[in-house]
């Protein structure tokens, strides 16, 4: 009996932790703002198609990554991105780093599970 009345704080404390985690968690993935989201919505709909499954699917798709990455690390990407596509030794910069790689990296496998749910 006195080993249960021990353990209850520790459980509820446990519970606590856990509680806090999945609200963390919840804030993690809605850290993107309603700019970057619109950006990537109207892109994505300009790519494919100007259509209301498209308004879905395309915001469907910046659900899925927000939820696989962090926003700091798809600015990240979206900089690379757009770097890259620089002439001369900036842009060979951003093609060539171990770094760019791996935020580039990232985020396609982000987009390709946000393909597969989503379209």
């Amino acid at each position: 009996m006195a080993f249960v009345r021990s353990t209850r704080p520790i459980v509820a404390a446990l519970c606590g932790l856990a509680a806090m985690a999945a609200i963390a968690h919840a804030d993690d993935s809605n850290d993107y703002p309603t700019s970057a989201r619109s950006e990537y919505v109207f892109g994505c709909m300009k790519a494919n198609s100007e259509t209301r499954q498209s308004i879905e699917q395309c915001s469907c798709s910046i659900d899925i990554i927000a939820s696989l990455l962090p926003y700091d690390r798809y600015v990240t990407a979206e900089t690379v991105l757009s770097m890259s596509q620089v002439r001369g030794n900036l842009g060979t910069q951003f093609r060539s780093s171990e770094q760019a790689k791996g935020a580039l990296d990232d985020l396609r496998r982000a987009q390709a599970e946000a393909e597969v749910r989503c379209f």
